[in-house]
C-alpha cells in the first residue's frame, strides 16, 4: 500500500531491452499488478505488468545503475514509492 507522501516513479511504454536482461525479484503473478526487478549490463530497472480484462499491460521505469534500481525496488515494495 502508497504510503501519503510516496515518491511517484516514471513508468513509460517497453523499450528494446539490454541484451541480457534478467529479472531477479518479482511480485506474486497471482495479483492483477506484477512487479519485476530486472538487472543487465550494469544496469537496473522496474517492470510492471497490469493483467486486467484478458490484456496485460506492461510499462518499465527508466534504467539506472544496479544500486538505485535495488533501492527503488525496496522502496516500492514499503510503499515508498509507486
Amino acid at each position: 500500500m502508497a504510503q501519503r507522501d510516496h515518491l511517484r516513479l516514471d513508468w513509460r511504454a517497453p523499450y528494446r531491452a539490454l541484451e541480457r536482461i534478467r529479472p531477479v525479484a518479482w511480485t506474486c503473478a497471482c495479483r492483477a499488478t506484477m512487479y519485476e526487478l530486472c538487472e543487465g549490463g550494469g544496469r537496473g530497472f522496474i517492470r510492471r505488468t497490469v493483467q486486467l480484462h484478458g490484456r496485460p499491460e506492461t510499462h518499465e521505469t527508466p534504467r539506472w545503475p544496479i544500486n538505485e534500481a535495488r533501492a527503488t525496488w525496496m522502496a516500492l515494495l514499503s510503499g515508498r514509492a509507486r
